[in-house]
């Protein structure tokens, strides 16, 4: 009974092939579907030339008449694998009114979808900011993922807008991408935690976005064993208390208009060592 958020503060670190490979590789257990509320616009669609509905159009079309356990399912279709998804139009207006219904219920269909015993649902925001129309799904989330690339343009547009993300969610923790400073280097300086790192991995990425591959890569590939590392952490988190309950947010240090003050000494992490 998992609702999980996926989302980035800026630039385009992968939220959407993230999302897929973590819904790929829940634990057994939990039924996952992933829902596609992108507010720019789904990319689901074209990948997997999918049919434009059932999706989130008709799923919000169907809210107006009101929300009921098994409405995201009713909306979803199949990926060649046998995920469901339930993916977003591609043009941004059609995909902000649609959240807009979503949302103006307190996120219902997501949140009672995720509430059924023995499902997951794994929600696609991509970028976020204050005004994003998918926020009222951070809100509703029990976790929300915010993906990063570990440099200092994106490290800096972190630590600015920290203090209010975390508060968007019940439980919000940073993903990091790729290659750049070391983990525990940008753990120590910002005062975040970082549930894990997806490495830059285009051979795993290639079937999440639907091109031709070994169908075993995105369980075998160093992208699908991070992924399946992180949904079994998310996974087991969810059971417990949300952690702002408990803990004070941390403090953000102020970077004024420099980059976080991360070591220029420090080796950044490899994409091989991100992998392992």
């Amino acid at each position: 009974m998992t609702l999980v958020a996926l989302c980035s503060l800026k630039g385009s670190p992968g939220v959407t092939t993230a999302a897929l490979g973590l819904a790929a590789r829940w634990p057994s257990g939990e039924q996952p579907v992933l829902v596609e509320c992108d507010p720019a616009g789904g990319d689901l669609l074209a990948r997997f030339s999918l049919e434009t509905s059932p999706g989130l159009v008709s799923l919000a079309a169907a809210v107006r008449r009101g929300a009921a356990p098994g409405l995201v399912w009713q909306h979803a279709q199949r990926l060649p694998g046998g995920l469901p998804v339930v993916a977003g139009p591609a043009g941004p207006e059609q995909a902000r009114a649609s959240l807009a219904q979503i949302t103006g219920a307190g996120a219902a269909p997501l949140r009672q979808a995720a509430d059924r015993p023995g499902t997951a649902v794994i929600a696609d925001c991509g970028r976020i900011d204050p005004g994003s129309a998918a926020l009222g799904i951070l809100r509703a989330a029990d976790t929300t993922l915010l993906l990063a690339r570990s440099h200092d343009d994106a490290l800096m547009h972190v630590a600015a807008n920290l203090d209010r993300a975390v508060r968007w969610s019940r439980r919000s923790c940073f993903v990091l991408v790729g290659g750049g400073y070391p983990t525990s280097e940008v753990v120590r300086t910002l005062g975040i935690e970082v549930i894990g790192r997806i490495p830059d991995d285009r051979n795993g990425a290639a079937v999440l976005c639907g091109r031709p591959g070994r169908r075993s890569a995105p369980a075998n590939s160093p992208l699908g064993r991070s992924l399946a590392r992180i949904a079994a952490t998310v996974a087991s988190r969810a059971l417990g208390p949300p952690e702002w309950a408990q803990e004070k947010v941390p403090t953000v240090r102020s970077v004024g208009a420099s980059p976080p003050a991360l070591s220029s000494g420090a080796l950044p992490e490899s994409e091989e060592e991100v992998s392992r």
